[in-house]
């Protein structure tokens, strides 16, 4: 019996211990910061936020069309600069570089990105009226929460989540995820309250994020908002490497122009 005693209570521990270890290092299993890669000559601009100064990855462009974009977790946007520079040439872009990404101060937090987030709206607002809002994977959760407070002309999801509780839910079932997460990018929430033209663009093979939780998300729009399209025969890291990716994109500027 104290045999058993000891082993639930060691069980327990070590239980206690993995839960603190998720808890303290969690920004570390959701962020992957790339640095800026070395010679790279891409124009950027300074964006001073509170408690961080941001690298915008840019393609400056007079007129009134721009388009804002956020990436992966891994991601270094800057590779998106030819495709979206060749796709889009009636528009500014701005690719946003998080803190700790790409020559940017700081460390990512949901709450830190969120608010730099509107900080770079507002400035591209400032000089573009019509201003699309572009997310791939975890970006499209910063995406959608921007869409949801300022008046952007559309948005576009790429590989989007419901909420990255429920993919860290699904990854680690053994603990109480919902409870240790800090970052939750709860998608879900702004969804109801997007009323510009949003187009979903998965991969249909996604091994990073479930079809379910696309159309779990997808669900959660007002009838009529948003559609979806599928890349066929793409993963979650593949499916910018065929050109019906940029060809879905483009498509939400067509919609755009329908309203």
């Amino acid at each position: 019996m104290r045999q058993l005693l000891s082993f639930v209570v060691f069980v327990a521990i070590v239980y206690v211990g993995l839960c603190a270890a998720l808890f303290f290092f969690q920004r570390s299993m959701l962020y992957y910061p790339q640095p800026r890669p070395r010679g790279e000559r891409s124009a950027t601009l300074p964006l001073s936020v509170e408690g961080a100064e941001l690298v915008i990855s840019v393609r400056a462009h007079d007129g009134p069309n721009a388009i804002v974009y956020f990436g992966g977790n891994g991601e270094d946007v800057t590779f998106n600069l030819p495709s979206f520079s060749a796709a889009f040439p009636e528009h500014a872009l701005y690719l946003m570089n998080y803190r700790g990404y790409g020559g940017s101060s700081g460390s990512p937090s949901e709450a830190g990105i969120s608010q730099d987030a509107l900080a770079l709206f507002d400035y591209v607002h400032a000089r573009h009226p019509n201003v699309l809002v572009m997310g791939r994977s975890l970006g499209s959760g910063v995406a959608i929460r921007l869409a949801s407070q300022r008046p952007a002309t559309g948005l576009v999801l790429i590989t989007p989540y419901s909420s990255i509780v429920e993919l860290g839910a699904s990854q680690f079932p053994m603990f109480p995820v919902k409870w240790l997460i800090r970052d939750r990018y709860e998608s879900w929430r702004y969804a109801p309250l997007i009323g510009v033209p949003t187009l979903f663009v998965v991969a249909e093979h996604d091994q990073i994020i479930p079809r379910a939780s696309s159309n779990a998300l997808y669900a959660r729009f007002r009838q009529g908002v948003a559609r979806l399209h599928v890349i066929p025969e793409t993963g979650h890291n593949t499916i910018s490497a065929t050109p019906m990716y940029v060809a879905a994109l483009q498509s939400a500027l067509a919609q755009n122009s329908e309203q």
